[in-house]
């Protein structure tokens, strides 16, 4: 099972920009799926949450701004980001708690990490 992070790019402040997160493999459920970011220097911080419910949670920093959202037929998450800002620069990941089967068709519970994306924004 993995976490594929997608849809980092270059974008000028006030733009737009959709980030996904696709969870592959021998899937069973997920639960909280995550978006997290770190810049240069700096700590990574969770950006965003969305549980399996569809109820989101954001940082103070991007509320209104952000819209988290998950398909869960596509085992899928993405973050919605307008209104883009040079502070929003860094690298973005994506996490989600997820039961999946092993090779050895025992159920494992695990926290999984997607690669990162990069996201850039200009002033």
């Amino acid at each position: 099972v993995q976490l594929q992070a997608s849809g980092g790019g270059l974008v000028q402040a006030g733009g737009s920009l959709r980030l996904s997160c696709a969870a592959s493999g021998r899937i069973i459920n997920i639960n909280d799926m995550d978006w997290y970011r770190q810049a240069p220097g700096k700590q990574r911080e969770l950006v965003a949450d969305i549980t399996s419910g569809g109820s989101q949670n954001y940082a103070n920093s991007v509320k209104g701004r952000f819209v988290a959202f998950r398909d869960s037929a596509k085992n899928t998450a993405y973050l919605q980001m307008n209104s883009l800002k040079p502070e929003d620069t860094a690298v973005y990941y994506c996490s989600a708690d997820i039961n999946y089967y092993n090779n050895y068709d025992e159920i494992v519970a695990e926290n999984l990490w997607g690669q990162g994306t990069q996201v850039t924004v200009s002033s």
